[in-house]
């Protein structure tokens, strides 16, 4: 009989130490669940945080190609109306000069002449 009482004690025993590990057990898996639920939270935080970080430095992309675009656009505005400001002027050079005759060249380089010999004069 005594047997039969260490065994249930023995057996008493064994079912409370297996209570305490099945506690345990569910302290643990309610934890591990914690834990993997903050960590599938931070995973999605961190991805937001990607994204629009990404989609900043694309915007930040987006307008430093539509300023250099600008920037090109006026650039070569510039230069087309140098370019026709100088064909004009040019034109205009070769318009007066096929409209001076030879006598009107004489004239004139007689009149500047003149114009130089005053001039000598005065400071003479």
């Amino acid at each position: 009989m005594r047997t039969i009482q260490n065994s249930e004690e023995l057996r008493e025993a064994a079912v409370e130490q297996l209570e305490k590990a099945r506690a345990r057990l569910r302290k643990v898996e309610t934890e591990a669940d914690r834990f993997r639920v903050n960590g599938y939270s931070e995973i999605e935080r961190e991805k937001l945080n990607l994204i629009n970080s990404i989609y900043t430095t694309l915007e930040q992309f987006e307008n430093y190609k539509n300023e250099t675009i600008h920037f090109e656009q006026q650039r070569a505005i510039n230069q087309v109306q140098q370019r026709v400001l100088q064909q004009a002027l040019q034109g205009a050079l070769g318009t007066l000069n096929s409209c001076l005759n030879n006598e009107l060249h004489l004239r004139t380089i007689g009149a500047n002449i003149d114009m130089f010999g005053a001039m000598k004069e005065k400071n003479n």
